[in-house]
């Protein structure tokens, strides 16, 4: 089982919020993730992301692979952090 770190849309039409799941790569864009790392707003002037870090890179050290998305968003949140 391969497992990717990927964003799951919930939310209304029009708009969008995401969870930024761990879960199977052959599993379906909202099926049943294995946990959930964090959270992800885009209509928020700062796109607002919450994520858990030690759990991202859980994840990442155990062979998982961040979508491109979600590995834009980590780069972007990483420099606000050591601030």
């Amino acid at each position: 089982m391969s497992v990717r770190i990927r964003l799951q849309r919930i939310g209304r039409p029009k708009r969008p919020y995401y969870r930024i799941v761990a879960i199977d790569q052959r599993a379906k864009r909202n099926g049943k993730p294995i946990e959930i790392l964090g959270q992800y707003d885009p209509l928020l002037e700062s796109e607002k992301v919450n994520l858990k870090m030690d759990r991202f890179d859980y994840w990442v050290k155990t062979g998982a692979q961040p979508s491109a998305t979600v590995a834009s968003l980590v780069k972007k949140q990483e420099p606000a952090e050591t601030k």
